[in-house]
This record gives C-alpha cells, structure tokens and sequence, in this order.
C-alpha cells in the first residue's frame, strides 16, 4: 500500500456502488427469468457476479490492510457495505441456484 491512507468512507461507498449495481443486474435477472428469456438472465447474472466481485475485492483489501497490521479507523458506513455486499451476494446465489432449475421445469414442460 502507499503511503497515502486510504479514506474507508470513500471505499465503503464504492462496495455499495457496485453490490447495489449488481443488485440491479439480479433483479433484472429474475425478471428475465419471469419472461423465460434464460439468455439475458444468464447475461445479467455474470455481469452482477462481477459486480459483486469488484466489491468483494475492496472490503478485502481493507480487510488485509488491517490484518497486516494497518491501522483501520471504525466507519460505520463500512460496516453497512459489508452488510449490503453479504446480502446482495445471497440474492446473487440464490438467483443462479433457481436458473437450472428453472431450465429442468421448462425442459420437463416441453416433454409433457
């Protein structure tokens, strides 16, 4: 890391930005889903899981930078992203669980 320290508010805004982003993306996703258009739900749930991932990634590295020693101030505003990203990352999973299954009924449907 430099020696610049890093604003944890400016970070937590962007863990928000991108879960709350990708949280769009899934629930365009379901929507797509309502409408059997498993290709744009397919489309829209990769571009949330990278959404998420950008997000991930930053609440990690603030979270090594105070494993290694690094002083961390409390932000509370940090706190809140975490929870964002830990909520909008079970939707993401539970929206990619419901596509095969969601395909198996279609598949069934059309056997029928």
């Amino acid at each position: 890391m430099s020696d610049e320290k890093k604003d944890i508010n400016m970070i937590a805004m962007d863990v928000i930005m991108n879960a709350g982003d990708g949280r769009v993306k899934v629930d365009a996703a379901l929507a797509a889903l309502a409408n059997v258009d498993l290709t744009q739900a397919e489309t829209l749930l990769l571009e949330a899981e990278e959404l998420i991932v950008k997000a991930h990634n930053a609440q990690t590295e603030v979270i090594q930078d105070q494993v290694s020693g690094e002083d961390t101030e409390y932000s509370l505003l940090f706190i809140h992203a975490q929870d964002t990203l830990m909520t909008i990352t079970t939707e993401l999973r539970m929206t990619q669980k419901l596509l095969p299954i969601i395909k198996m009924l279609l598949h069934r449907q059309k056997g029928e």
